[in-house]
Parts: structure tokens; sequence; C-alpha cells
């Protein structure tokens, strides 16, 4: 990737981190970025390489990659954030990034039908969305999403995702995450 583009891949993405951040995090106790960041605390600690440390980092970004996108308890449709997050890193991300961000939604769908008690574990936003989003996987959907060659990356990234909507966890920086993003980004 040429340095320009680059540049702008991060400088957006630190623009919408700026912007957006603050903003309520789907009812949670947690802002946007805090539980963006908080998912990259938490694979970063568990060792995970630098993409998925990216996807978890960024696995949230379509929720506010539209100006005036924002999502309310009372929202009666998916507004497919999973979808506008992997369009949006598309141009500037590995298919890697790209495929765990996409698939992180399905993957909620899919450990919900594969691992009892996971429903359970979601928060009250979480169920809100789940049920937007198609509920539980069918078998014929479990067959088909561990058909895809990122379905683990996007059951990590899920995984990370639920766990990282605790109020007051301290996290790194976007800022903190330059480097790491500089390194991918510039991986041929």
């Amino acid at each position: 990737m040429k340095r320009i583009e680059q540049d702008y891949a991060i400088s957006l993405l630190r623009d919408i981190f700026l912007r957006r951040g603050s903003d309520s995090y789907l009812g949670e106790s947690v802002t946007m970025s805090e539980h963006m960041l908080q998912a990259a605390a938490l694979a970063k600690s568990e060792g995970a390489d630098d993409e998925l440390v990216a996807a978890a980092l960024l696995h949230d970004v379509g929720h506010y990659a539209d100006e005036f996108s924002s999502y309310s308890p009372t929202d009666s449709f998916d507004k497919r954030h999973d979808v506008v997050g992997a369009e949006l890193l598309e141009p500037y991300f590995s298919h890697r990034v790209v495929v765990a961000v996409r698939l992180h939604v399905a993957a909620k769908r899919y450990l919900c039908a594969v691992r009892p008690g996971y429903l359970s574990l979601l928060s009250a936003a979480s169920v809100h969305t789940l049920s937007l989003q198609g509920g539980s996987m069918s078998l014929n959907e479990i067959a088909e999403f561990e058909g895809h060659d990122g379905f683990a990356d996007a059951v990590r990234v899920r995984v990370w995702d639920e766990h990282a909507k605790v109020l007051g966890v301290p996290t790194p920086t976007f800022d903190d995450f330059i480097p790491l993003l500089g390194r991918i980004l510039g991986a041929p």
C-alpha cells in the first residue's frame, strides 16, 4: 500500500474514534471507543497476531462509519454494521481483517447455536441485536459458516467483543495502536 493511502486509512479511522468514539455503545455501560479498545487489548493480551488485534480494534467501526448512523435500543431492523465496517476497511486492510469484521455478527449467531449457555452471557443490547440479526443459526447456517475461511478468527473476535463491555477498564488509546495498524497496512 502506498504511504499516502496508509496515512489516509489511519487518519480516517482515528477521526472516527475521536469524533464518534465517545458515543454510547448500543446502550452498554461503555462508549464505542472504550468497547473497541477493550476488545483490542483483550486480543493483544491473549497473544493474537497484529491482524486479529486490528480486527478486534475495528470490528464495530461500521456502527459509526456513516456520520448520521446511530443505534437505538428501539431499532426494529439490523443496520448491518458488520457489512458496512468490512466495506469501509476492504480497500486498505487484508482479506483476513476484513473477513473477521464481516463475520463477527455471524459468529455471535453461531456461538448462540453451538455453545450451550452462550446466549445467557449476552448483554441485553446484544440479545436485542441478535433478534434483529436473525437469532441463533440453523444447522444449515452453522455448516455454511464453518465453511468460511475466516470463521475461526471471527469467533475469536466475537468472544473478545462480548467481554469488552466493562466500565472503568484501563485501555490503550487509538494512537497506541497506530504502529500496529501501520505494520499491517504496510505489509505487501
